[in-house]
C-alpha cells in the first residue's frame, strides 16, 4: 500500500486533500486511480487507511476508510547527532536510521570532520537529506518523518539541545559494555534521547571536555573500533531493541 504523509490540516472531515509534489506523483508516476487504497499519516503520527476520490492535476482527495490505533513509533524520542561524514555516507545513515526509529537527525560540524560546507550547500544538502528521510519513512511503515536539522557547530548544538532527558556520548568508557547497558535501562517511555557519534577523526579532546562540561555520559558500544556510518546504527539498535522489549514487557507479551 502506498503512504504518504500530510499535515493535520489537510484533513476536513472525513477527507483528506493531497497537494503539493504528492500530486505528480500519483497521478503521473505512481498512476493511481480513484477507488485505490493507500496509507495517509499526519505530523502527529496517526496513520489513516483512505480510499481515492478523485485525482486531478491540481490536486488529490481521499476518503477516510480507517483510523488506524497502532503506532510505529519508539515510546521514546531518539535523536541522533552525527557528526558530518565524508562523501555520501550521511544518505545511508539517515536511511538506516530512520528505519530504525529515530525521531530526529541533526549533523554536527565537529572539528574532526574532514567535510567543510558553506551555507549554500549545507542547505541542498538538507534538502536532500529531508527527502531521503521522507523516502525511508514510507518503505519502513513510519508514522512520522523524522526530520533533519539544519547544519550547526557543536557547541551550538549542545546550547540548542538542552532540553533533553539524557544525553549520551559513543566515546571510551572504561566500564565498556556494562555501564552502556545501565545508561539504556535508565530510558523509559516518553523521555528524549540524544546521542553523539563523532566524525571519522572522532572526537576532539576539547569538545570531550565541552561535552562533559554539559552532563554528556561516554557510553561504550564494544570493543572493536566502529566506523562512524556504523557506531549511530549501532547505538540506535540497542536503544530500539530496549524500548521495544520494555513495551512488550508491560503489555505481558508481544504486541
Amino acid at each position: 500500500m502506498y503512504h504518504f504523509f500530510i499535515s493535520s490540516g489537510q484533513i476536513s472531515g472525513n477527507q483528506i486533500a493531497i497537494y503539493g509534489p504528492d500530486v505528480n506523483h500519483i497521478r503521473n508516476v505512481l498512476r493511481l486511480k480513484p477507488g485505490e487504497t493507500v496509507l495517509i499519516s499526519d505530523e502527529a503520527g496517526t496513520d489513516y487507511r483512505c480510499e481515492l476520490s478523485d485525482v486531478r492535476s491540481d490536486g488529490v482527495t481521499a476518503v477516510i476508510l480507517e483510523k488506524k490505533e497502532e503506532n510505529h513509533e519508539l515510546s521514546a524520542r531518539i535523536y541522533l547527532f552525527q557528526g558530518l561524514p565524508k562523501s555520501d555516507k550521511m544518505e545511508w545513515i539517515i536511511q538506516k536510521a530512520v528505519e530504525l526509529g529515530v525521531y530526529q537527525i541533526v549533523p554536527v560540524a565537529m572539528k574532526n570532520c574532514v567535510v567543510k560546507l558553506d551555507q549554500k550547500k549545507a542547505d541542498a544538502k538538507i534538502r536532500r537529506w529531508n527527502a531521503i528521510s521522507e523516502s525511508a519513512a514510507k518503505q519502513s511503515k513510519r508514522s512520522i518523518v523524522p526530520k533533519v536539522a539544519p547544519l550547526t557547530s557543536f557547541s551550538e548544538t549542545i546550547a540548542s539541545y538542552g532540553f533533553l532527558s539524557k544525553h549520551l556520548m559513543a566515546y571510551e568508557n572504561t566500564r565498556g559494555m556494562a555501564a552502556t547497558k545501565e545508561q539504556l535501562e535508565t530510558v523509559t517511555a516518553g523521555m528524549e534521547i540524544g546521542i553523539w557519534i563523532g566524525p571519522e577523526g572522532g572526537f576532539d579532546p576539547r569538545e570531550v571536555e565541552e561535552a562533559a562540561e554539559h552532563g554528556m555520559v561516554p557510553i561504550s558500544l564494544g570493543k572493536r573500533i566502529l566506523r562512524t556510518e556504523t557506531a549511530g546504527i549501532t547505538a540506535l539498535s540497542l536503544l530500539m531493541y530496549h524500548l521495544e522489549t520494555e513495551k512488550e514487557d508491560s503489555h505481558g507479551g508481544a504486541i
